[in-house]
């Protein structure tokens, strides 16, 4: 059984589908890439996922169950997006936010804090202004705030879309240290190919709000079956 599955979800604006008809099927543990030009439908698509649009059709299920856009699912899903919000305030307060939030005791914030900012690099970290910190460091703020929540589903948006080479590498890795520790299933959106290739088990191509392919990362890139797909791997699609 797939851990989240979508059939037929479809959304418009002013009378302009984003997502048409869209269909997939995500494993549990996976690193799952989204991958289209800018305006394809990729950040519509996350929002769906992370419950934060509606769809105006279509169905999603998540580890089994059918979604019915409470609020209850909402402590299982996490979004990180590709610009990364900062609290006015600590880099460990925008980290323990969440959690203050729900409810948990002082010692184990601080615990699951101190936890989360070794994984992604930024330990003694804990009382500088977020704000202060450069984009990269920010986009792993982000990060651990969304994962010290300890989500079933991490879902992200260009996460290294602002970032030079040498960020853009650190997140990748802390993506696959996430999955390798957690075990949390992550859902990725990009237009860059090559961080495509180099990170996910599987991938989608989304063109004009419709998937078009789904497969194997490296089945997909060296063998895509769709016409639009070959033309996008090869960048003759624009």
């Amino acid at each position: 059984m797939s851990f989240v599955k979508v059939v037929g979800l479809t959304k418009s604006y002013n009378n302009s589908k984003a997502l048409d008809n869209v269909s997939l099927e995500i494993e549990r543990g996976e690193i799952f890439c989204i991958m289209g030009h800018s305006g394809a439908g990729k950040t519509t698509l996350l929002r769906v996922l992370a419950l934060l649009e509606k769809p105006d059709s279509g169905e999603y299920y998540f580890d089994g169950e059918e979604v019915d856009w409470n609020d209850s699912l909402r402590k299982s899903i996490t979004m990180v997006f590709q610009i990364p919000v900062m609290f006015n305030t600590t880099v460990f307060k925008n980290v323990a936010y969440g959690l203050r939030i729900r409810g948990y005791p002082k010692l184990e914030i601080e615990k699951k804090v101190r936890d989360v900012l070794r994984l992604v690099g930024l330990e003694g970290y804990e009382n500088r202004k977020a704000k202060s910190l450069s984009g990269g460091e920010k986009q792993r703020v982000a990060i651990a705030r969304a994962i010290v929540l300890e989500p079933k589903l991490l879902l992200m948006d260009e996460p290294t879309a602002n970032l030079d080479p040498t960020n853009s590498a650190i997140i990748e890795e802390i993506v696959k240290e996430i999955v390798r520790e957690n075990e949390t299933t992550i859902v990725f959106s990009t237009h860059n190919l090559f961080q495509a290739k180099r990170l996910a088990h599987r991938v989608a191509h989304i063109h004009r709000g419709r998937v078009v392919e789904v497969g194997n990362t490296e089945e997909v890139f060296e063998k895509p079956k769709n016409e639009i797909t070959r033309k996008f791997i090869s960048g003759e699609l624009f």
